[in-house]
């Protein structure tokens, strides 16, 4: 088990327990991928946390395989599933990496809030690459907290992560984040912030 799952597993349930910070921009954020999922497509979601996100996603596919590190995320998406099964939705534990999910055969790839808990993003982009099919879309929403973010806040998540209160994180910039998903062979389509004037990027990229 690698250290970022051994921490979503102790955070798991508490996490589970907090509120959306920003319904708003959530629901932006919603409406904004299921623009570019259509029915009977295979959507893979990496990082997925609870299954919060895909349970809502899911009637807007054709089938949605939905993975986490983290066995404990991926318990209470089960038992989130068990309430109200959309009929098209599996939770597995997955790191993003691992090999045996199957290449280049999915439409879509989605990552929320995840890649920048990310330690190689330039090797997570090529696997994300990887999974799709040729003309397949990468659907993704990254808090990008570079610059004079950084410097406020690197010391107190450095500190925190010494008592393993706080996961890995990369300070990303917006502009080396599409950067970094460009040079691995997206063409982007489509970005925003959600909510508006945050540092929460949304891209949209196709395979190319």
């Amino acid at each position: 088990m690698t250290s970022s799952a051994r921490f979503w597993d102790k955070v798991a349930r508490r996490y589970a327990a907090r509120p959306v910070g920003d319904p708003d921009a959530y629901h932006a954020t919603l409406e904004r991928a299921k623009a570019h999922l259509q029915a009977g497509q295979k959507v893979l979601e990496v990082g997925c946390g609870t299954g919060t996100t895909a349970l809502i996603l899911a009637p807007a596919t054709g089938h949605l395989t939905a993975t986490d590190g983290s066995g404990e995320m991926i318990a209470i998406a089960r038992e989130k599933l068990s309430a109200g099964d959309p009929g098209n939705v599996v939770f597995e534990q997955a790191e993003l990496t691992q090999a045996d999910l199957p290449a280049g055969s999915f439409d879509a790839v989605l990552a929320f809030n995840l890649l920048h808990l990310v330690e190689d993003l330039p090797a997570a982009l090529q696997v994300l690459r990887g999974r799709l099919v040729p003309g397949g879309l990468l659907i993704t929403k990254t808090v990008c907290l570079g610059g004079w973010r950084a410097l406020l806040l690197w010391p107190l998540i450095a500190a925190m992560r010494l008592f393993g209160k706080a996961p890995h994180v990369t300070f990303l910039r917006p502009a080396e984040l599409d950067r970094m998903v460009a040079e691995t062979g997206f063409e982007i389509i489509e970005t925003g912030f959600y909510p508006v004037r945050s540092a929460s990027r949304f891209i949209v990229a196709r395979r190319a």
